[in-house]
Formats: structure tokens, C-alpha cells, sequence
């Protein structure tokens, strides 16, 4: 047992009311109970890899696979793309009320890994003859699998830290090795295959394209063809021993996450329940404004890149530049939440974020250079949104509220909250594409256009629509401050958390074998 589960029995009414999960004042915090193995951390985050790696096919070049390797048309690709993608939304809330049902994060995400793999290779290999009914059927099942994982992974990250600084460690352990897939994805189709060469991929408040935009992304275009077709066929019997590899890795090796007691509220009570709390609203309203201001860039980048700078040849080197930026930055956004609060170190980002992307708007042909270090610093901005937001969140879910059980104020609705969190980060996505594209029709600005107007609308939607609304998420979170987490990187003095001891600590004590 951790010294700090040891020691609740002195603060509360004996030990058994807090056999499963001990309460204690921040306060009393003993001086190690930040710390986590780095074992621990690399075996959580390892899983990681494998679906930032699954995301970047499925929304980059699995459009143009069908389109041009099997003859589809692009109007039939892009309705079926779209209502898989609201089929895929609206389950993740219904995804997170179920895994609170039965709250066994391991065996939710052990019972989707199969799953997602073996619906990769019949989307990204598909028989000859495959028409609309298949690529609807194949994206479904395969979001449906990473939806289960991914919410009930992200779950188990909230659940299995004791405190607020080991949460951030195991979401920064999470996303970098999160940006390892999506650079991997990114890459490798060109090497493996001809015609399938990386550009960018829009990313977000998670390193990957499909969770949630973030400070700004990088998009990727891909080939069909032969050459394309052939590298992709490649790369999904690749994806297949990495999801096994780092899979296993997490589920053998990662903390155990508490058991926890099952939630058997219906499921619109359940996810009401969510929404009903204050301090989560306000997080995700912030959430959700923050990402569509990332997510705008990541629809547009590849026409700025094209039409504003002309440069085009050039944006996967932008892409490597700002994925190795976020990653350097992760620690740094660690570190100064410790130091100054989540709430203050997450502002740091955005405010980063906005004095950069102010001057992307005023770039111009050949301004590569200026454009290399925007990259290079709304990456480093891009660190703080991967880490500091869903850190926040797992913080809520554990901060005990009085008068309610230990164990079920830890688990309060884990699967709920982040059912609705993956909702709105791919609600992001598609608000983003849906205001930035027509916005810039309106405005007069094709594919291709170097008329000044057209470019002058185009450096507009890029660069001054993102920072406007990185300022109103930048409001909200500052407004919100109160309710959700003002402090210094630890719960205020006074504040009750609930702490549930991981495997980790149960090895220690001899009580369980993890």
C-alpha cells in the first residue's frame, strides 16, 4: 500500500470505509506520491502508438484509396465518409455510458484491439469489386473499435494516477508516444509504396487527427494508384504487429486501474449526469472552442502552404518540424504545471499559440523561414493542449465531492466524460471543415487561386480565425477558473481527493498482484 492509502485510516472514521479507495486533504499529500515509474509510464503509453497510427489512414487516405483506386466517385466517397463519421460521433457518448456499466477499462480495450486490427486490413485492403456498402460497413466497425479503446484507454489513465502531477505524467507518456503513430503513419506510405506521399495531417487536442484539434495542425495528402494502393496494403500489415506489440505491452504491463463499483443509471441519466456538473461543462466548452480553432488550420493548411507561400514541396518538412516541437515541448508543459497550476500552464499554451499564429495571416510567397518557426513554436504551444486538458479532466473525475462514497466519487461517471470529450473533438473536425471551406468560397478564394484577394482570404480563415477563437477559449477558461483547477499543479488546501491506490502500490504492500 503507498504511503498515502497507508495513512488514511488516521484521517477518517478507521480503515474499512476506504478499503477500495482512500480519501485524503491535499494538504497531507506524502512528498513522493508524485512520483510513478517510468516502467509504469512507458507501459501505459505504448498503446498510444498503434491508434494515433490507425487514425491518420483512415481520415487522410482512405478517401482517395476509393476514390481513385476503385473507382468511386467523390460526391459517394464524401457521403459515406460523412454519415460514418456521424454514426462513429454519436456512439462515444453511448461507448462511455457503457464502459460504467461494466467499468473494466483492460477488458474493454483487450476486446477492441482485435477488432480494430482485423477492420484496418479489410479497409485498407479492400477485394476487388468493393463498393460503397463495404467502405461504409469497414469504416463503421473500425471507428466503432477505436472508439471503445480509446475511451476506455483514456479512462484508465484518468483512474490508475493518484495524484494530479502523476496524472499529467501518464497523458504526457500517452501523446508523445501518440506522435511517434502519427509521424509513422504519416511517413511511411511514401516509403513503402509509391504515390502515397506524406504532406500533412491536422492534429489536435490528442496527437491524433480524429481526437480533436489542437494549436494548429499539419494535414496530410495521399495518393491512390497502384503505388499508393500497394504502400497502404504495406502499411496495414504493418499496423498489425505494432498494435499487437504495444498493445500487449499495455495490457500486460501498464498499473492495473482500480475496480471500481458499476454505474447503473439509464443511459440519457447517465450522460445527463455528466453534463449536469459545472466544472465539466465549463472544461469542455473550453474543449470544444480551443479545438475548432486548431482544427481550422488543419482543414486549410494544405491550400496555405500551396497558395499562400508556394511551397508545397515543402510541407512535409513542415510536418516533421511541428510534430518534433510538440514532442520536445510535452516535458516543458509537464514541468510548469507542477510549478504554476494546469489551469495557468494550459492559458501559457494558448496565449503561446495566439502571439505566434497572429502573424501567419501577414505571411506571403516565399516567407519560409517566418513560417518554419510558427511551426516550431505552435508545436511547442501544441505540447500543452495534448497534455494539460485531459490531465484537467481526470482531476475532476477524481476530486471527491462530500457526503459520497469513496470509491464510486473516484469513478464518478469516467466513461460518460470522456464519451462526451471524444464526441466533441470530433464534432471539432467537422465544424471546422464545414465553416472554413464555404467561409472561403464565400470570400472568393479556389484551390489553386493566386489572385491577392483570394490569397488575402485564404491567410485570413488560416491564421486570424484560429487566434480569434483561441482568445474566446482563453476567456472561458479564465472566467471558468473557480470551478475548475486555479491551483499550483496540486489540489488546493481543503480539497478532498479521492485516491485509489494502482497496482504499483499494491505490489508494494503485497495486497494484490496488479
Amino acid at each position: 500500500m503507498s504511503d498515502r492509502a497507508r495513512a488514511a485510516p488516521d484521517r477518517h472514521h478507521g480503515g474499512g470505509a476506504c478499503a477500495r479507495a482512500a480519501c485524503v486533504l491535499g494538504a497531507g499529500r506524502a512528498p513522493d506520491a508524485d512520483r510513478v515509474e517510468w516502467g509504469a509510464l512507458l507501459a501505459y503509453g505504448a498503446l498510444g502508438l498503434p491508434l494515433a497510427f490507425a487514425a491518420l489512414p483512415i481520415y487522410v487516405h482512405v478517401p482517395r484509396l476509393y476514390a481513385e483506386g476503385l473507382g468511386l466517385s467523390l460526391a459517394l466517397v464524401g457521403a459515406v465518409l460523412l454519415a460514418a463519421r456521424v454514426v462513429d460521433a454519436i456512439t462515444d457518448p453511448l461507448i462511455g455510458w457503457a464502459s460504467d456499466r461494466l467499468p473494466r477499462r483492460r477488458l474493454w480495450v483487450a476486446l477492441a484491439l482485435p477488432a480494430l486490427g482485423a477492420g484496418m486490413l479489410g479497409l485498407l485492403i479492400p477485394p476487388a469489386g468493393a463498393g460503397a456498402a463495404w467502405l461504409f460497413g469497414l469504416l463503421v466497425a473500425v471507428s466503432l473499435a477505436y472508439s471503445v479503446a480509446s475511451i476506455a484507454y483514456n479512462a484508465w489513465g484518468a483512474e490508475v494516477a493518484a495524484t494530479p502531477a502523476a496524472r499529467t505524467r501518464f497523458v504526457a507518456s500517452r501523446e508523445a508516444f501518440a506522435l511517434v503513430g502519427v509521424v509513422l503513419a504519416a511517413a511511411l506510405p511514401g516509403l513503402l509504396g509509391e504515390g502515397v506521399i506524406g504532406g500533412t495531417a491536422g492534429v489536435g487536442q490528442s496527437a491524433v487527427a480524429t481526437e480533436g484539434g489542437a494549436a494548429g495542425g499539419v494535414g496530410a495528402s495521399g495518393g491512390g494508384g497502384d503505388g499508393g494502393a500497394a504502400g497502404l496494403a504495406r502499411l496495414a500489415w504493418l499496423f498489425l504487429p505494432l498494435l499487437v506489440v504495444f498493445g500487449l505491452w499495455t495490457l500486460w504491463r501498464a498499473p492495473a486501474p482500480p475496480r471500481l463499483a458499476a454505474t447503473h443509471a439509464p443511459v440519457w441519466r447517465g450522460l445527463r449526469a455528466a453534463l449536469a456538473d459545472a466544472a465539466f461543462l465549463r472544461l469542455l466548452a473550453v474543449f470544444a472552442v480551443n479545438g475548432i480553432a486548431a482544427a481550422i488550420p488543419s482543414a486549410t493548411v494544405l491550400f496555405f502552404v500551396a497558395d499562400v507561400l508556394q511551397a508545397e514541396a515543402l510541407a512535409g518538412a513542415f510536418l516533421a518540424l511541428y510534430f518534433l516541437a510538440a514532442a520536445a515541448g510535452l516535458p516543458l508543459w509537464t514541468r510548469l504545471s507542477q510549478r504554476i497550476g494546469k489551469l495557468r500552464a494550459w492559458l501559457a499554451g494558448m496565449a503561446l499559440a495566439v502571439a505566434v499564429f497572429a502573424w501567419a495571416g501577414l505571411l506571403g510567397s516565399g516567407d519560409l523561414f517566418a513560417y518554419a518557426c510558427i511551426c516550431a513554436l505552435s508545436g511547442l504551444a501544441l505540447g500543452a493542449d495534448l497534455t494539460l486538458p485531459p490531465s484537467m479532466l481526470a482531476d475532476l473525475l477524481a476530486r471527491g465531492r462530500a457526503g459520497r462514497a469513496p470509491a464510486r466519487a473516484c469513478a464518478l461517471e469516467a466513461g460518460a466524460c470522456f464519451g462526451w470529450w471524444s464526441f466533441v473533438t470530433k464534432a471539432n473536425l467537422a465544424l471546422a471543415a464545414g465553416l472554413a471551406l464555404p467561409l472561403l468560397a464565400l470570400l472568393g478564394y479556389a484551390p489553386g487561386a493566386r489572385e491577392p484577394t483570394a490569397v488575402a482570404a485564404l491567410g485570413a480563415v488560416y491564421g486570424f480565425a484560429p487566434v480569434a477563437l483561441k482568445l474566446a477559449a482563453i476567456a472561458l477558461l479564465w472566467h471558468g477558473r473557480a470551478v475548475l483547477d486555479p491551483g499550483t499543479g496540486h489540489d488546493p488546501p481543503g480539497i478532498a481527493t479521492c485516491v485509489a491506490p494502482t497496482s504499483v502500490d499494491r505490489r508494494r504492500s503485497g495486497n494484490g498482484s496488479g
